[in-house]
């Protein structure tokens, strides 16, 4: 019964972990287009923010697990950077039916997020 009450925790510092993610995200994103908004920025400055949302928010969710589980902090951490990569995915294909995305910018938000997420759970 103590394992499973244990693990439950787990799942549940995970979710947080996860919200954690998605809210900095939503916060960063917000911030980028209000930027775009009042000035005239560059593709890159936007891609360049677009990652270092993901950086943040991947690194931010992967920290919270580690302080929280306490073991094998860096598995945690990549746990969550998979799992904010998945969500991330399913999402972006919901709202683009029309085009595939392209390969080499889904490899690079995936190795961004697991990578992010693992060195949040290695640093906590």
């Amino acid at each position: 019964m103590n394992k499973i009450v244990h693990q439950n925790a787990k799942v549940f510092v995970l979710l947080k972990g996860l919200l954690i993610s998605y809210i900095i995200t939503a916060f960063m994103l917000l911030l980028l287009a209000f930027v775009m908004l009042k000035l005239d920025t560059p593709s890159i400055v936007i891609s360049g923010g677009i990652n270092f949302a993901y950086i943040i928010s991947a690194f931010v969710g992967g920290f919270f697990a580690g302080k929280r589980i306490e073991q094998k902090k860096f598995i945690w951490g990549m746990i969550i950077g998979l799992m904010y990569f998945v969500i991330l995915l399913v999402i972006s294909l919901m709202m683009n039916r029309v085009s595939p995305i392209p390969v080499g910018n889904l490899l690079t938000v995936f190795i961004i997020s697991v990578l992010s997420g693992m060195l949040g759970g290695m640093i906590s």
